[in-house]
């Protein structure tokens, strides 16, 4: 299986490792988590960085980051090798849910779907009451019900 490591300012990393364990408790030892202090220097942080990874004890990681160009994903970055790694910034809950989901698929099909579910599990919601939802159009004397 794929090892998964996020690196994030903190205390993303850990909240998102805490939220995926909350719904697969069986994925604790795949799924590591970095914390990016805000006095924590970048050689330092590189440093955490490797161990954690070696942790994993996996032979290919998915590194996950926060924010582009930030130092979490600019030490992932020294990380990323492309052979046996692959990192996706923007990391969310959904990323990381499905992420864990397709351990088992090949590394770069497992970024795949990181990347999809980070950007699927972005939606724009509306009132919720289902008259103001976008496409629902109907007589105003009709009333919706849940199904």
């Amino acid at each position: 299986m794929i090892g998964i490591l996020l690196i994030a300012h903190a205390p993303l990393a850990s909240a998102l490792r805490d939220c995926a364990l909350h719904v697969f408790p069986d994925c604790a030892a795949g799924v590591m988590a970095l914390d990016i202090q805000p006095d924590d220097a970048p050689e330092d942080s590189l440093t955490r960085a490797r161990e954690a990874m070696a942790a994993l004890n996996t032979p290919e990681v998915l590194l996950l980051s926060d924010v582009f160009g930030a130092t979490p994903c600019n030490v992932a970055q020294q990380l990323n090798d492309g052979h046996s790694t692959r990192l996706v910034a923007g990391a969310n809950l959904p990323m990381l849910l499905r992420s864990v989901c397709y351990r088992h698929e090949s590394l770069e099909t497992l970024a795949a779907r990181a990347h999809a579910g980070g950007t699927q599990g972005v939606l724009p919601v509306g009132s919720t009451a289902p008259q103001n939802q976008p496409g629902q159009r109907h007589a105003p004397s009709q009333r919706d019900h849940q199904q």
